[in-house]
């Protein structure tokens, strides 16, 4: 699916997965029991704001607004580093993200059903009426479906308790800050 900037770059594209309005309707099934686990047990890091109810990209900003506020009122300086990881939907370690999983509680058949959710999936391009041959997909999270984005936050939910900064995240999107 087309993402933006030039239409000829093959690099302005990203996979999408098609998935049958049945597939659809478990994966919200799915969503809603483990977000629902996640919250419960407060797994999800706070400083986690993209792809949660009630929390945005302006939280945020209103966070990070302060933080710098603060620094100022206290002339202390501020240090902010901004990353945009590229393609991070794609590059998730299915090992890493199932053992992430398993530390957090998902077990016995959950798991299983985790674990065949992310393997043997396969991505083949299709041009015009012209089809690729199909290639196994080894690593990512399903691009355009419903536990993608979930399974992304758990995969980078430690990323705050492994820096000595303080880092905000709202999906992919990671912002480092240092007063000094």
């Amino acid at each position: 699916m087309f993402k933006s900037g030039d239409k000829s770059l093959c690099n302005n594209y990203r996979p999408i997965s098609i998935l049958s309005h049945i597939a659809k309707v478990f994966e919200r099934l799915v969503h809603a029991r483990l977000s629902s686990f996640l919250e419960k047990n407060n797994i999800l890091s706070n400083f986690q704001l993209g792809f949660r109810p009630a929390h945005s990209t302006q939280h945020a900003i209103n966070y990070l607004h302060e933080k710098f506020v603060q620094s100022l009122d206290n002339k202390e300086h501020a240090v902010a580093l901004f990353l945009d990881l590229s393609k991070a939907f794609e590059t998730v370690n299915h090992e890493i993200l199932l053992c992430k999983l398993q530390k957090y509680g998902v077990r016995g058949v959950t798991s299983d059903f985790f674990y065949s959710y992310l393997s043997n999936r396969c991505q083949f391009t299709k041009f015009g009426g012209t089809e690729s041959s199909r290639v196994n997909i080894t690593c990512g999270v399903p691009q355009g479906s419903i536990l993608g984005p979930l399974l992304f936050l758990l995969y980078i939910n430690d990323l705050p308790q492994a820096s000595a900064l303080q880092t905000v995240l709202s999906a992919d999107d990671t912002c480092l800050f240092l007063k000094i």
